[in-house]
């Protein structure tokens, strides 16, 4: 009797073979976009059919009339390489891509009166974010992931789990925001409060813990530190619980506070983590600590800071001063 259940599709497929080598949950979606685009540009054609040429072709529409960057481009690169090699089990070789042009761009930064001067139009979560942003040099995405029990008052530190490249690491937690973060995880553990006696509380736990753990999912340390004020439900599982706090309120956010501040710098949330790290330099700190605390594989990433110092090109004062 023939099977009514139907074989997964190719991009299912896909999404499965990412997520079995452990790729990020950010990583898998993106790949997933370029594989849609690619299977779009070439009318929907399997990929079977297909190989060097239509890669090629691909990677240099996205280059001459997509006008893509190094890194985007590169992205879609690696994107198509894991379908053919990984999925495929099909080597492709590429000689004729055109490269989008590698541009080595300076961080913008801001100075310490700046960073002052946007704290100060910031209030709420959002301020508590930034504070984060700029006090521990923490990425957006990585201070929205903080749990409660990544937070370590008496030592002044905080655990950053499955950073970029999925490392974790330990960076410091700034003196001058702990009364405000203690503060705000009182009225959070009040919301989880009510969202228990409601029949909630639940949140998203990475990868097996929710299997291994059944009833982790609903415990204080687990919970978002800055949680989501409104409530999930998954309509397909059933499953309900509170997010993170999206990335676009503190971005939304921190764009009303430039401009409130009359910054005029082409800024954004990562700039206050440029700025950590520059001060650290100016006041003296060591480049492989400041390494450490970014999470940078390379000290090499680390020491484009080193432009940007408030003593001129490289850190040195010009004879006039």
């Amino acid at each position: 009797m023939a099977s009514d259940v139907r074989p997964p599709g190719l991009l299912q497929r896909y999404r499965e073979e990412l997520q079995l080598r452990h790729y990020a949950r950010r990583t898998v979606k993106s790949y997933v976009l370029w594989l849609r685009r690619f299977l779009r540009f070439h009318g929907l054609r399997h990929p079977r059919t297909m190989g060097s040429a239509e890669v090629e072709a691909f990677l240099t529409h996205l280059a001459v009339e997509g006008q893509v960057s190094a890194s985007t481009q590169n992205q879609a690169l690696a994107a198509l390489l894991f379908l053919y090699r990984e999925l495929l089990d099909k080597d492709i070789e590429l000689e004729g891509v055109v490269r989008a042009r590698t541009r080595q761009r300076l961080p913008v930064v801001l100075s310490r009166e700046e960073v002052r001067a946007v704290r100060e139009q910031l209030e709420g979560t959002p301020g508590l974010v930034v504070g984060l942003l700029y006090g521990s040099g923490l990425r957006l995405i990585e201070a929205l992931r903080l749990r409660v029990k990544d937070l370590d008052f008496e030592r002044r530190e905080l655990l950053v789990r499955d950073g970029k490249g999925g490392k974790d690491r330990v960076t410091l937690l700034p003196q001058s925001q702990i009364q405000a973060l203690r503060h705000h995880l009182e009225q959070a553990r009040k919301l989880h409060r009510l969202d228990l006696e409601a029949g909630w509380g639940q949140v998203l736990m990475p990868g097996a813990l929710a299997r291994k753990y059944p009833k982790a999912d609903r415990e204080w340390a687990w919970q978002w530190v800055f949680p989501q004020a409104r409530r999930w439900r998954d309509p397909t599982s059933g499953q309900e619980g509170r997010h993170h706090l999206d990335p676009t309120v503190v971005q939304k956010a921190v764009k009303q506070a430039m401009a409130a501040a009359g910054v005029s710098k082409a800024t954004s949330c990562p700039t206050f983590r440029h700025s950590f790290a520059t001060h650290l330099l100016e006041g003296g700190q060591d480049i492989r600590t400041i390494q450490e605390l970014l999470g940078h594989r390379d000290v090499n990433t680390t020491m484009i800071y080193t432009h940007v110092l408030n003593r001129g090109p490289l850190g040195v004062c010009s004879p006039a001063d």
